[in-house]
C-alpha cells in the first residue's frame, strides 16, 4: 500500500477525531458565549405579560452559561398564538430562542375556539413560569353591579380581546354553567385596550384580568372604588382576596366541576415562558435552572415589586408536568362538551 496514501488517511481520521471530539464536548457556556437569545413576547407593551418579560430578559443572561444577551421582541397576533407556532415551527431549536404567551394558548390544541394552531403542547421545552395566577371579573362602578350576585340578574358588557383569550372564555364558561349575563365586545387588541375602553365608557368590564395584573395597571381604580372584584377564576383563592367568592366554589355538579378544572387549568401557568421542541438537553436544563436563579435573583425580585408583579414560580418541570396530564388524562366527553360550549355561547 502507498505510505503517503494511509499518512493522508491517518492524519484525516485524526483530524476528524479531533474536531468531532471538540463539538461533542462544547459546554453550554462555550456555546452561549457572546450569543443573544430572542424573547418573543405575544403581547403589547404595557401588558402585564409584556412587563414580566421585560424585567425577567434584564436578569436572565446573568445566570445562564456565557451570560448572554437577551433580546425581548414584540410578537403579536391572535391572542399570542403567534408566539407558539413560531417557537414550534419556526425558531431555532438550538436554545437559542423563547418565549411567553397567553396561559390558555397551550391548551389551544384541546379547547381552542380559533384556527391557526400548528402545535403539540406537550413537545415544547418548558422553561418556567414566574407566577401562579388567580384571575377576575372587575365592573366599573357605573354598570350597578357590585357581587357576582348582581351579575345573574344585570348585564354586564365587558371588553374581550380574542376567542382564544382568557376573558372571553371565562366569560363564556360562566354565563353557561352558572348563569350569569356577561355580553361580550370582541376585537380589543389587548388588555390595555379594554381598559381604556372601561374609561370610556365603550364597556363595563373586563375578565380573566389576572390579579398581579390588576394591582400593576390598574390599583388605584379597585383602592378608589371605581371599579369592584367580582369574581376569582382560578382552582384555589387568592390570600389578598378572602371575600371575593371562587368559581370552584359555586359549581355543584360533578361535570360543571371538570369542565371549570380544564379551562382553569391555565392558572398555575401563570407567565409562561417556553423554547421550541428538541432543544438540546443540556441547553434546555441550563435555561430552567437561569430562570429558578433569576426567580430568587434580589435585582429581580426588587425590579419585580417596584412594578408591582407577583412573583410566586413553577419549574418548568412543574409546568409540562401539568400540560401532559391535562392531554392525556381529561375525559374526552369533558373536552368536547366544553369546547362546544366556548364555541356556541
Amino acid at each position: 500500500m502507498n505510505r503517503s496514501f494511509v499518512t493522508r488517511a491517518a492524519t484525516a481520521l485524526v483530524t476528524l477525531t479531533l474536531w468531532s471530539g471538540g463539538a461533542a464536548a462544547q459546554s453550554v457556556q462555550d456555546f452561549y458565549k457572546g450569543k443573544t437569545i430572542q424573547l418573543a413576547i405575544g403581547f403589547g407593551p404595557g401588558a402585564s405579560y409584556d412587563t414580566y418579560a421585560r424585567i425577567l430578559a434584564d436578569f436572565l443572561g446573568r445566570h445562564i452559561p456565557g451570560q448572554p444577551r437577551i433580546l425581548p421582541v414584540t410578537m403579536e397576533g391572535a391572542g399570542s398564538l403567534r408566539v407558539a407556532n413560531w417557537l414550534y415551527n419556526v425558531a431555532p431549536k438550538d436554545g437559542t430562542a423563547f418565549g411567553t404567551t397567553s396561559r390558555a394558548v397551550p391548551f389551544a390544541p384541546l379547547i381552542g375556539t380559533q384556527g391557526g394552531v400548528s402545535f403539540d403542547p406537550t413537545r415544547f421545552t418548558w422553561i418556567g413560569s414566574a407566577n401562579n395566577e388567580v384571575s377576575t371579573c372587575v365592573a366599573w362602578k357605573t354598570s350597578g353591579i357590585a357581587s357576582f350576585g348582581d351579575l345573574t340578574q344585570k348585564e354586564l358588557i365587558i371588553g374581550g380581546d380574542g376567542p382564544s383569550a382568557d376573558g372571553e372564555q371565562f366569560a363564556r364558561v360562566m354565563n353557561a354553567l352558572l348563569g350569569t349575563r356577561i355580553k361580550i365586545v370582541s376585537g380589543y387588541p389587548g388588555g390595555n385596550a379594554v381598559n381604556l375602553a372601561m374609561e370610556r365608557g365603550e364597556v363595563q368590564g373586563r375578565c380573566g384580568w389576572s390579579w398581579s395584573g390588576v394591582k400593576a395597571e390598574r390599583r388605584q381604580w379597585v383602592d378608589s372604588g371605581l371599579v369592584s372584584i367580582i369574581i376569582q377564576l382560578a382552582l384555589s383563592k387568592h390570600l389578598e382576596l378572602p371575600d371575593v367568592p371562587l368559581i370552584m366554589d359555586l359549581a355543584h355538579a360533578d361535570e360543571q366541576k371538570q369542565m371549570l378544572r380544564l379551562v382553569l387549568a391555565r392558572q398555575p401557568l401563570g407567565r409562561p415562558f417556553y423554547a421550541p421542541p428538541e432543544v438540546p438537553a443540556e441547553r434546555a436544563e441550563a435555561l430552567r435552572q437561569a430562570f429558578m436563579a433569576t426567580m430568587r435573583d434580589p435585582g429581580f425580585l426588587a425590579a419585580a415589586g417596584k412594578a408591582q408583579l407577583e412573583i410566586n414560580p413553577l419549574s418548568g418541570a412543574e409546568i409540562g408536568a401539568i400540560v401532559r396530564d391535562v392531554v392525556a388524562n381529561t375525559p374526552p366527553h369533558v373536552v368536547a362538551r366544553t369546547k362546544e360550549l366556548l364555541t356556541k355561547n
